[in-house]
């Protein structure tokens, strides 16, 4: 790793190099930045094979879905280098930024929101669709580590109750979209963070049942949700066409794949490039890609982990598990339904999905995630 001094040499970023991008490279977890890069690089990729199909579809240029990505990667990159660089209190402080302003974004998509499918999920912005919804995952999940780490540390500020209070809020705001599934991750983050905490196993037991009633309720108050179960154990109930579309594609791909831009199931399914890329690669790439791409985010989510449980500090430890988790269950939820293991749902697969709100409330995710993970040596956090 270099740097340019101030004559205009390129000179090496050494260990006694006191500037902040020296101790950034020799502090931040290199390898989850590099698998993090690649995934992104491997985004545009498939992108690049499974959208030209779908454009055509829609009457728009063939490289539409592509060049509108590839708008999207650079300042995905900037936002994750950059956050990446923050020290924890940086983090708390930007979290928090982004999450006040995220809930007043979702409060606006209610009232003045694009309509699709009978959900009002996108907020038009200068032109540009935006889901709210993926920038406050993030925002929430190091917000309440901030709440539940000052109750644990004895502070007198009531942590606890504030962060089920800001969970209620978010929760209000993503049924009323509707969005049950991003509702599932929020809550899936708030619940692990809640545990680790110290949560006792009477309330854990508790929590689990009222988890299982809340899916029950939104199985009979969404139609939407009850149509895809019952598409999901039955699917002589209603129309499968793209979980099918999705299945086919894997038998066509075999082991190593029929070549890249090969694949003939991206011209019928209309969410190849999003939803159901993960189909997209397994047909043109083969399912040794699929199982080192399955490898990768796992890879990302242990290293995460493995490094936040060497630090000392409450906060760091629920912060980090809160955007892991957050982190995981989106990408083990597009994958599991793009090979039935669950019911369809529509989420991206991290980094590798087309979606411009998507790649850039990730990458503020995971850089918040590489900072909190940094080596701090002798330093109070």
């Amino acid at each position: 790793m270099t740097a340019t001094s101030r004559t205009g040499m390129t000179i090496p970023l050494t260990r006694t190099d006191t500037s902040v991008l020296s101790r950034w490279w020799w502090t931040v977890d290199k390898w989850s930045l590099f698998l993090l890069c690649g995934l992104t690089g491997l985004g545009l990729l498939m992108t690049s094979a499974a959208s030209p199909a779908v454009a055509e579809r829609l009457g728009l240029p063939p490289m539409h879905f592509v060049m509108r990505q590839a708008l999207f990667v650079p300042p995905a990159l900037l936002i994750l280098f950059m956050t990446s660089m923050l020290s924890p209190r940086q983090v708390r402080r930007a979290a928090i930024v982004v999450f006040m302003l995220s809930v007043a974004l979702l409060i606006l998509t209610l009232f003045g929101g694009t309509e699709i499918k009978g959900a009002r999920r996108w907020l038009s912005i200068g032109g540009t669709s935006l889901q709210v919804s993926e920038f406050v995952k993030p925002a929430f999940a190091v917000t309440a580590a901030w709440m539940f780490a000052a109750r644990r540390m004895g502070e007198d500020i009531p942590g606890n109750i504030i962060a089920t209070a800001l969970l209620f809020v978010v929760l209000s705001l993503l049924l009323a979209q509707p969005d049950v599934g991003q509702t599932v991750v929020v809550v899936a983050v708030w619940f692990s963070q809640l545990f680790l905490a110290g949560l006792p196993m009477l309330w854990v037991a508790l929590l689990v049942l009222v988890g299982v009633g809340g899916l029950a309720t939104a199985y009979f108050v969404f139609p939407h949700v009850a149509s895809r179960v019952d598409r999901f154990l039955n699917p002589q109930s209603g129309d499968t066409f793209q979980v099918d579309r999705a299945l086919e594609a894997f038998m066509n791909g075999g082991l190593f794949g029929t070549g890249p831009g090969a694949g003939t199931v991206k011209a019928h399914l209309p969410d190849a490039h999003a939803d159901f890329v993960f189909a997209v690669l397994g047909e043109e790439f083969g399912m040794f890609a699929c199982l080192l791409l399955v490898a990768v985010f796992g890879a990302i989510v242990a290293r995460g982990f493995i490094r936040a449980l060497q630090d000392s500090d409450m906060f760091i430890l629920l912060a980090t598990t809160g955007l892991l988790v957050q982190f995981a269950l989106q990408a083990l939820i597009n994958m599991a339904s793009a090979v039935n293991l669950m019911p369809p749902k529509g989420m991206t697969l991290p980094f590798v999905s087309y979606g411009g709100s998507s790649i850039l409330a990730i990458a503020f995710g995971m850089g918040m995630m590489l900072a909190l993970t940094r080596r701090r040596p002798g330093e109070q956090t």
